[in-house]
């Protein structure tokens, strides 16, 4: 379990702190096969996770919603035959927060 895994993540609101550059340099090294991705000038962190079949894919997805349901902030995810990818961002603030690192590091735990 990586440290930024078992960090908590904290209430996040409309006006909530974006990650600063150097935050997002020093969380992103903790993440390294997570992009970030700019979708209508909101910034995202994203990941293209590959699987054997579809059966396999869904158990990950479904794995990815409880964890999201347990901190209360929901990833967009896109399941198709052998793949996922979920992107991170929180909503409200229409961009990334520190919360977003911490859940990708959590997804990654549950993809191994």
């Amino acid at each position: 379990m990586s440290d930024l895994s078992k960090q908590q993540c904290e209430a996040c609101s409309w006006d909530a702190p974006h990650v600063t550059d150097s935050e997002i340099e020093t969380l992103g090294q903790q993440i390294p096969e997570w992009q970030i991705i700019d979708r209508d000038g909101i910034m995202q962190l994203e990941r293209v996770f590959k699987f054997r079949n579809f059966k396999q894919a869904l158990a990950f997805t479904n794995r990815v919603g409880d964890i999201a349901e347990e901190a209360g902030h929901h990833p967009a995810l896109l399941t198709e035959w052998g793949k996922v990818t979920v992107t991170w961002w929180s909503h409200e603030m229409k961009g990334l927060h520190k919360n977003d690192f911490i859940l990708a590091a959590r997804t990654d735990e549950v993809a191994a």
